[in-house]
């Protein structure tokens, strides 16, 4: 059975930084990325980081059911899990690790079912994201109080998860999803 583990949560509580950590430690894992419209940040390349689209080249593939998920997540802004490339990724052998936003990582799982893992990062509190956020400096301070709202409400979908996985102390966190990692996939 292919498999496929989830890791969603609002921005900045730290789901990159565990992925990442799996990705390095787990050779049977590889990283599904994303399509986006947004533009790349300081150190992002295309085909690693994301897929970098204009909203064009995004709304000809939703017309074309190139996408397994997608959202307009923020005005005029898409991100989608494209078909071909979880395909590309079970046809090398391995399981495939999402970073997705929160209604990604809902509707995600709702479309793997029991082939699906979904994990949910928390953070300690909304302060402790937005202090987060805010040391990121990424960010126009209207697009920083967008994500910190829109995190207010991503939080509440929790329930929705397999797991929930509170990213107070990081060395704990990375231990935990690399556990939960091993027991989905090896059991």
């Amino acid at each position: 059975m292919n498999k496929v583990i989830i890791f969603s949560a609002p921005s900045g509580a730290g789901k990159t930084t565990v992925v990442r950590h799996l990705l390095k430690n787990r050779d049977d894992l590889a990283f599904s990325v994303s399509a986006t419209t947004r533009l790349p940040r300081q150190g992002e390349n295309d085909g690693s980081d994301y897929y970098f689209l204009t909203t064009e080249e995004f709304q000809k593939r939703i017309k074309e059911d190139g996408f397994v998920e997608w959202e307009q997540v923020y005005n005029g802004l898409y991100y989608g899990t494209l078909k071909s490339e979880v395909e590309r990724l079970w046809k090398a052998g391995k399981v495939v690790l999402f970073d997705v936003d929160v209604a990604g990582g809902v509707n995600l799982k709702k479309i793997y079912g029991d082939q699906a893992l979904s994990i949910f990062v928390k953070p300690p509190s909304l302060k402790v994201l937005e202090t987060r956020l805010r040391a990121r400096a990424t960010e126009s301070e209207d697009k920083l109080n967008e994500r910190i709202e829109k995190a207010g409400m991503e939080m509440r979908f929790e329930k929705d998860f397999d797991k929930v996985l509170l990213n107070d102390q990081l060395e704990k966190t990375l231990e935990d999803a690399m556990e939960l990692c091993r027991k989905f996939i090896d059991g």
